[in-house]
């Protein structure tokens, strides 16, 4: 096919004719071998931002060690891969750029084109291996060459319509083919193998491998840069995970993410709560710098015109829109462009308003112009998740003192009363009792729950468009219903972090804004508009069936946990008053300090029948679980874990904090470390969870806790609790911490009278 010239356009050269002229619309192009020549390959060569090359497969059956010739790559694939721009290779050099499991998924879609041209050579069949996984990209990261910039590349293998071709197998390969199908397989047999693959099938894999076979063919690697999406899931999964963002080193992995997400070069927050707004700067120093407004000092500025509109507000020059003082001091420490994004529940008041203004986060540039519209969609999508993390921030506060500790806050008011300078509240000495009931499974249950909602209202609204398509027979309602059957088949895959925002905002700016217009046309449109609109749920705006029930489901079994656990809070503040914290989320964890600290009259017997006391709760809690699925159809499950420090610790009330308490000295963090993460911890020899459902872990560090803890899994025993079978391991090292041991056993049901 000869080359298409673009490098000349017909033009209206009519302001160089004469009077009475005809006009020359179409000048007659020069011949084609004096025109000059496009620089078609230099633009894809030097100036794509994608990552472009194609690579020789061809190997012999001897060559045990082969380096494919890149046939061409583009610089920004050099740059990437390191890979020579003449002469170079795609060799192990490649995949040593990259981390152990990017190695792995790419192996893997390479591997899906052998095998596609193993079984054409062995079967004929041409399209054994499905396009949608031959094609399925991976996204890997690597470090460009010239900025050190790491970079998240979403990459496509991709080969020439008759794929690679196999001339020739090794009696090895050939036996495993034979073994793993005596038979050409179908293409839903070989789907199942790649997606679930069974023994034979991997030995299959193992023995596909360079010089085993003989292959020639070019082969496509094409990438795009998704950096910044990925960067927005790895954000939103920080935001809408169980722990809270404020307060800890989350929020500082949270806080850079946006700041490189948005090419920001500072953040602030600005909060209010009554009559008063705060804005906290420095947010990336140990102390924030906070600053106290009155809202009506704030009236008129560009952040509460972001609240009010409930939109992400980009300030070009803050110069030149800088009213109130709020936004002058910003405008002092260099700050010349905004990002606004505010976050705004509708429970409460703010003023007169019928909402409040949980929070508002800003990002700054000392450039004007630094953000764009992009950056605004972009910090759109952010929004749900944000407001989210606040949420869970500001209700995770403590509004009430515990009983067991209020006289020490009474006193210490009682101090700043009579003008005393404030001193710290510390209880030293007291023993941690930490314990946890698990859902697992929630996340997935919960992705099940959108992926349904969203595929029931694509469903519903691609039968709207097809209505509207059978009075019409427009070409663009036909490409809109093609649009909407491609959500459908991705949404039947499954959903990623942002599907259920971005996938909502689609339905509403490109089926649900023309309803008035479709409903028009057919009685048969309008009853299917009619359909669409009953399924909506009226708070959520969207179809919320299959989430309402998950919502209720999650909802009856903390608070049947958290029921029990109350129950036994009574005949544990018997035996000896102690602070007790209990936090709901997927599940509900339990920390407990207890000492004479707070208790006076404190002996190491009732230490002992606190211990006790703590495993028959969370026993109980157990026992509740396990009718959780006869209850519910859902794959969800309770696993329990009670972690056991023999020795004590000092804590102490931090105002900046989210806590009442936290630990006191570097002694004390390792209770804290393991804390966090012992309930996603495995087992060092198997590498299964050391949680279990339906039984009670255990989690200990000397031979001494031991010794305590078997004796009172005995009595659990004797008390038809658990059963005597006790599993014991070693716990695989956490970051920081290793030398933990573990004991599991099985709780029994309730018995039945």
């Amino acid at each position: 096919m000869p080359m298409v010239d673009l490098s000349y356009t017909l033009t209206d050269r009519s302001g160089d004719r004469q009077e009475g002229e005809t006009p020359n619309r179409a000048a007659p192009l020069p011949p084609l071998e004096t025109r000059p020549a496009l620089p078609w390959l230099d633009l894809i060569q030097h100036q794509s931002h994608l990552v472009m090359a194609v690579v020789d497969m061809a190997t012999e059956m001897t060559a045990t060690a082969p380096t494919y010739p890149v046939l061409f790559a583009n610089q920004y694939f050099c740059r990437l891969t390191g890979v020579l721009p003449e002469g170079g290779h795609l060799d192990l050099g490649f995949f040593d750029r990259l981390t152990a499991t990017d190695q792995k998924a790419l192996r893997e879609r390479f591997r899906r084109h052998f095998l596609s041209a193993l079984l054409h050579y062995a079967y004929g069949q041409s399209r054994a291996v499905s396009q949608r996984l031959l094609h399925e990209p991976v996204v890997v990261s690597l470090t460009d060459g010239e900025t050190g910039q790491v970079r998240q590349i979403e990459l496509h293998l991709r080969t020439a319509e008759e794929g690679l071709r196999i001339t020739a197998i090794a009696p090895e390969l050939q036996a495993s083919l034979a073994a793993c199908w005596a038979e050409p397989p179908s293409h839903e047999q070989v789907a199942t193998q790649l997606l679930k693959p069974e023994p034979a099938f991997r030995q299959l894999v193992a023995a596909l491998q360079p010089g085993h076979y003989t292959v020639n063919g070019p082969l496509l690697i094409e990438g795009i840069d998704v950096t910044e999406r990925e960067t927005s899931k790895v954000l939103i999964e920080l935001l809408v995970g169980h722990e809270s963002v404020l307060g800890n080193s989350r929020f500082d992995q949270a806080n850079g993410l946006m700041k490189q997400l948005f090419g920001a070069s500072d953040s602030f927050l600005l909060s209010a709560e009554g009559s008063q707004a705060q804005l906290f700067t420095n947010l990336d120093q140990t102390e924030w710098q906070t600053a106290i407004y009155a809202m009506t000092a704030l009236q008129g500025s560009t952040f509460l015109r972001a609240t009010e509109r409930r939109e992400v507000i980009n300030v070009p020059d803050l110069s030149l829109d800088c009213s109130t003082q709020g936004e002058q001091d910003l405008l002092h420490r260099g700050a010349r462009s905004l990002l606004l994004i505010p976050l705004v529940m509708r429970t409460a008041r703010l003023g007169e308003s019928a909402t409040q203004l949980v929070g508002l986060v800003g990002l700054s540039s000392p450039k004007p112009y630094a953000f764009d519209q992009a950056d605004c969609s972009r910090a759109t999508t952010l929004m749900p998740a944000l407001t989210a993390a606040m949420r869970h921030s500001v209700q995770d506060r403590f509004t009430n003192i515990h009983p067991s500790v209020r006289w020490r806050f009474e006193q210490e008011a009682e101090r700043l009363s009579l003008g005393l300078p404030p001193a710290p509240i510390v209880f030293e000495g007291v023993y941690p009792l930490y314990g946890i009931s698990d859902v697992r499974g929630s996340s997935d249950e919960r992705n099940r729950a959108i992926q349904k909602d969203l595929l029931a209202q694509f469903r519903l609204a691609l039968a709207v468009v097809e209505a509207v398509g059978h009075a019409l027979g427009n070409a663009l309602v036909q490409q809109l219903g093609l649009d909407l059957s491609d959500h459908i088949a991705t949404l039947e895959q499954g959903v990623t972090v942002d599907s259920e925002v971005t996938l909502l905002r689609y339905l509403q700016t490109e089926v649900e804004v023309h309803f008035a217009y479709f409903a028009q046309h057919s009685g048969e449109a309008e009853a299917a508009i009619a359909r669409y609109k009953a399924a909506i749920h009226a708070d959520h705006n969207c179809v919320y069936a299959a989430r309402a029930l998950y919502d209720q489901t999650i909802g009856h079994i903390n608070g049947l946990l958290r029921d029990t656990w109350n129950q036994w809070q009574r005949s544990m503040q018997a035996i000896t008053p102690h602070y007790c914290d209990m936090e709901a989320t997927d599940g509900i964890d339990h920390m407990i300090y207890t000492g004479q600290a707070i208790d006076t009259s404190f002996t190491e017997f009732q230490l002992r029948a606190l211990r006790y006391e703590q495993l028959r709760a969370v026993c109980d809690c157990a026992r509740q679980g396990l009718a959780l699925k006869a209850t519910y159809d859902t794959d969800m499950a309770l696993t329990h874990l009670v972690l056991v420090q023999g020795y004590t610790v000092d804590i102490v009330h931090d105002d900046t904090t989210e806590r009442l308490f936290d630990v006191r000295g570097t002694r004390d963090t390792r209770y804290e470390i393991v804390k966090k993460r012992i309930d996603k911890a495995c087992d060092g020899e198997t590498g299964d969870r050391i949680t279990q459902p339906g039984m009670l872990t255990v989690v200990y560090s000397s031979r001494e806790e031991w010794q305590e803890y078997e004796r009172y899994l005995r009595y659990l025993h004797r008390e038809g609790i658990v059963d005597s079978a006790v599993e014991q391991g070693t716990v695989e090292p956490l970051q920081g911490v290793s030398g933990l041991k573990f004991a599991r056993v099985r709780v029994t049901p309730e018995p039945t009278i």
